[in-house]
């Protein structure tokens, strides 16, 4: 219960708190590129059951085609498209499924329906017994995102599937073990420090090691 009311609590200030965001947001994806502002992901939620995850749309129309996970320096990510990820900012919109009781602020990030259904063994399906969250433990221990681990050669949607998800598979589950509402505001802690300071270092070192790799072509 207390957890549910954080919930909407939280997400009505936040939904009120971010309307400059959501404007500016939407005008830098407008500049950046044709098609809407907003993308639905469907996505399995508690017990599996489908919802539409709102999202700010960060690549280019039809991009998902090729695949739901996006990799390191994905060429379908546009370039607004970066900054709204890297501050977690095309998140915001989940603001929404917060309030509709389909998230919660902390929990497993919810996954792809065809991935659930094609890669998730029995134990791993225990993570959709919570509710799906804005953020979790996988996403502080490898902020801003578990796609900068090398895939090794290997196409970026296999090496989710065989080296990623496992990872962020087991961490979820412990989170379904730890759970409680204290843990929960540790970790909404944890990603609010995340986002105010380090995304500005994860900018800053990006820029630099991309004006490197210019130098050395």
């Amino acid at each position: 219960m207390a957890k549910r009311v954080f919930d909407i609590v939280f997400a009505t200030l936040g939904l009120a708190a971010a309307t400059p965001l959501f404007l500016l947001a939407a005008a830098a994806i407008k500049l950046s590129s044709r098609g809407p502002v907003f993308y639905v992901a469907p996505r399995a939620g508690r017990f599996g059951i489908p919802f539409g995850q709102l999202k700010f749309r960060t690549m280019h129309t039809g991009a998902d085609r090729a695949g739901a996970f996006t990799a390191k320096n994905d060429v379908r990510v546009f370039a607004a498209g970066r900054l709204l990820r890297l501050f977690k900012i095309d998140e915001l919109p989940q603001l929404l499924n917060v309030l509709r009781g389909e998230m919660s602020f902390v929990g497993p990030r919810p996954e792809d329906l065809a991935t659930v259904r094609e890669c998730y063994t029995p134990q791993q399906r225990r993570v959709l017994d919570a509710l799906p969250g804005l953020t979790g433990l996988p996403q502080v221990r490898f902020f801003p995102e578990l796609s900068v681990i090398d895939t090794e050669g290997m196409d970026p949607q296999e090496h989710y599937r065989r080296v990623i998800l496992p990872m962020r598979l087991a961490m979820d589950l412990e989170y379904v073990r730890r759970q409680s509402f204290w843990f929960d505001l540790k970790l909404i802690a944890w990603t609010a420090w995340l986002i105010l300071f380090t995304s500005w270092r994860v900018l800053l070192f990006g820029a630099v090691e991309r004006k490197l790799t210019l130098e050395a072509q």
